[in-house]
């Protein structure tokens, strides 16, 4: 065989030859401060439920969500978000246990808020498809369509319980134009001006939110294709971008994470504030699925699909390996 010279000269091989190589090279890191832990409490219930969609996720009742706090602080991870879910008997058409001092989440918030201080972030979903009796993230009018603007009076009214109760940041999730406005200025008129909003800035009608209906005992009846975003567009996602920062956001995020990381890197090019991404229930299940059957390593599956969220902007991740993660990431 013919040599010529020492082609080929450059060999980017030469720099994933060994683990240790390929770890001092790594543009990308996962570290546990990425992560945020999505967790469910659910009222009336003396054990945790487990979400039959969701593998190894649960239900929590409230002492089991304080040691899962308390497990993702040690592991590392920066917060928390968490989402209630009240009995089926309370919720009503205007999400009521919602704005209640003493519905789930506003409970859950102030037990884990005592439990864990100021050491992990403590966050709060701020919608109402979870605590109304049709399921939709919004107040509806006469014909049954989501009012956006008697909507906002309602997410206003969350703002300002979810702060009393002690969220150190609110996350309103319902797509509701203004809705960044309008919490900030009832955060503002409150004396809260340090409670941060995580704007779910972009949040697309997705097949993959499936396994979280069960998580949260959804009630929806229809879909939420006229205020969630169509998988279709990007351009949108922008205007959505420059209005959640004209309104104040303190932080944005891109929600599914997996199916729109061209989105997500969109939005990370463009903004200098944190970018968060949602990995969210089918996302996850899917892995889980798949390696329950044999067909994956789910490990490195895990790891693969995060270090790709990251990777393309996400400075934080939400998901429900957040604490599994992190704490293996620490004994490496």
């Amino acid at each position: 065989m013919t040599k010529y010279g020492s082609f080929p000269g450059t060999r980017p091989r030469r720099l994933r030859t060994t683990p240790v190589m390929r770890r001092m090279v790594a543009e990308t890191r996962l570290h546990p401060a990425d992560f945020i832990l999505p967790a469910f409490v659910r009222e009336g219930v003396s054990e945790p439920v487990p979400i039959a969609a969701m593998p190894g996720v649960v239900q929590h009742t409230r002492d089991s969500l304080k040691k899962a706090a308390v497990e993702a602080l040690e592991a590392g991870v920066s917060g928390i978000m968490l989402f209630g879910v009240p009995e089926d008997e309370k919720k009503d058409a205007f999400g009521t246990p919602g704005t209640d001092p003493d519905g789930i989440l506003q409970v859950a918030l102030r037990d884990v808020r005592a439990e864990v201080g100021d050491e992990l972030l403590v966050m709060s979903d701020l919608c109402l498809d979870e605590t109304t009796d049709h399921g939709h993230c919004g107040v509806l009018d006469a014909e049954g369509r989501v009012d956006n603007d008697a909507t906002l009076e309602r997410y206003a009214e969350m703002a300002q319980v979810q702060a009393d109760a002690g969220a150190h940041v609110v996350g309103p999730s319902g797509m509701m134009d203004g809705q960044i406005g309008v919490v900030r200025d009832a955060l503002d008129q409150i004396g809260r001006e340090d409670v941060a909003i995580l704007a779910y800035t972009v949040k697309y009608s997705s097949a993959f939110y499936g396994p979280f209906r069960e998580a949260v005992g959804s009630s929806l009846k229809g879909d939420r294709k006229t205020y969630q975003q169509d998988p279709a567009n990007a351009r949108e996602s922008m205007r959505e971008l420059a209005l959640d920062l004209e309104e104040g956001a303190d932080m944005v995020m891109v929600k599914p994470a997996g199916p729109y990381l061209d989105i997500l890197a969109k939005v990370a090019d463009a903004v200098d504030l944190p970018v968060a991404a949602y990995q969210i229930s089918g996302e996850y299940s899917m892995i889980e699925a798949a390696a329950e059957k044999g067909w994956i390593d789910r490990d490195k599956a895990i790891l693969e699909s995060l270090t790709g969220i990251k990777r393309a902007g996400a400075q934080n991740i939400l998901t429900y390996w957040a604490t599994e993660v992190a704490q293996k990431l620490r004994l490496q």
